[in-house]
């Protein structure tokens, strides 16, 4: 319980969510996701490595590059069930 409570206290940040939201569209560096979000990439760093901790998101290396992408679909799932919910009138 302690892990899933972690895990709803981290997507209540709407920076997170729109994080999350930029990486169900495609798979990006922490150069792009700054750009997109318009803040800076030690931010988006620090936001990404909370996330990354939660097994929400999940990275690999392109060369000297990182790519960060959601962990699984289970994070997408989740992301759209609370947008729907919030949505429903």
């Amino acid at each position: 319980m302690n892990q899933l409570a972690q895990t709803f206290k981290a997507l209540a940040d709407p920076t997170r969510l729109k994080i999350i939201y930029v990486l169900s569209k495609s798979s990006l560096c922490v150069c792009d996701i700054a750009n997109l979000l318009d803040m800076t990439q030690s931010a988006i760093s620090h936001h990404l490595r909370l996330l990354r901790n939660l097994r929400l998101v999940k990275f690999k290396k392109e060369g000297k590059t990182v790519i960060y992408s959601l962990d699984d679909d289970h994070v997408l799932q989740l992301f759209k069930q609370g947008l729907d919910h919030v949505k429903h009138d």
